[in-house]
């Protein structure tokens, strides 16, 4: 299976950023780590090894990113708009760093993303943020609203950040139209804490008619590693 390690300085975080990719062939899909998580996340916790079939094959390759979490909405350090601006700066480092990394060996093509936890929400919010480019998403166990996190501020960018609150009442039919020839799943479990997130996460797509597969797996399945190999052999 090809492994590649990637590292370069970011002139839209002003950092270093690090990243590993897997797989030769296949839908690209961009991963996102859990709350604070880093690159090496997927890898670590089996989550590769769990789909090594599909990337040997040439099924599906993934583009395994770091986050700035830590920075952004975790980061009570520092004011609320700092958060959400340092988050933007992040969206800005995957559009405009990472994605041409996964366009290079894939033009033309369709992009995926997925992530568990808080990564589900990250990527869900980049697929329904940028629709033309991500045409599939799944998330495993995602937790979508994040206005916890602001302590109390609220301004564009966060409404635009929230995918409950802007999903609700988007209306533009640019938007609509990509929703509903798009991939949505949302898989989480009868033990899952984020369970209720993802069944409101639904009933919005149902209210806009927008096709999303929401799953919730029985056999006592919770919020943790184990399930989310299963879930990824499943929908990968």
């Amino acid at each position: 299976m090809k492994r590649e390690y990637k590292k370069w300085f970011s002139p839209s975080l002003g950092r270093d950023m690090e990243m590993l990719t897997f797989g030769h062939a296949g839908l690209p899909t961009l991963v996102f780590p859990t709350s604070c998580g880093r690159f090496f996340e997927f890898e670590d916790r089996g989550m590769v090894a769990s789909v090594h079939d599909k990337l040997e094959h040439g099924h599906v390759q993934l583009f395994c990113v770091d986050s700035v979490d830590q920075e952004s909405w975790y980061n009570r350090s520092v004011p609320p708009r700092w958060r959400i601006a340092r988050h933007m700066q992040y969206e800005q480092y995957l559009m405009q760093e990472v994605l041409p990394l996964m366009r290079y060996d894939n033009r033309p093509c369709h992009l995926a993303a997925t992530g568990c936890s808080f990564g589900g929400f990250h990527a869900f919010n980049i697929a329904l943020r940028h629709p033309d480019v991500f045409s599939a998403v799944l998330s495993m166990s995602g937790c979508f609203d994040t206005a916890g996190f602001l302590s109390g501020y609220y301004d564009d960018d966060c409404y635009f950040n929230i995918p409950p609150h802007y999903l609700a009442n988007i209306g533009d039919p640019w938007y609509l139209d990509h929703y509903r020839r798009n991939t949505y799943v949302l898989a989480t479990g009868t033990h899952d804490q984020c369970w209720n997130d993802n069944e409101r996460m639904a009933q919005i797509f149902r209210a806009k008619d927008i096709p999303c597969r929401l799953d919730v797996w029985g056999d006592d399945t919770g919020h943790d590693w184990p399930y989310w190999q299963r879930m990824l052999q499943t929908y990968i």
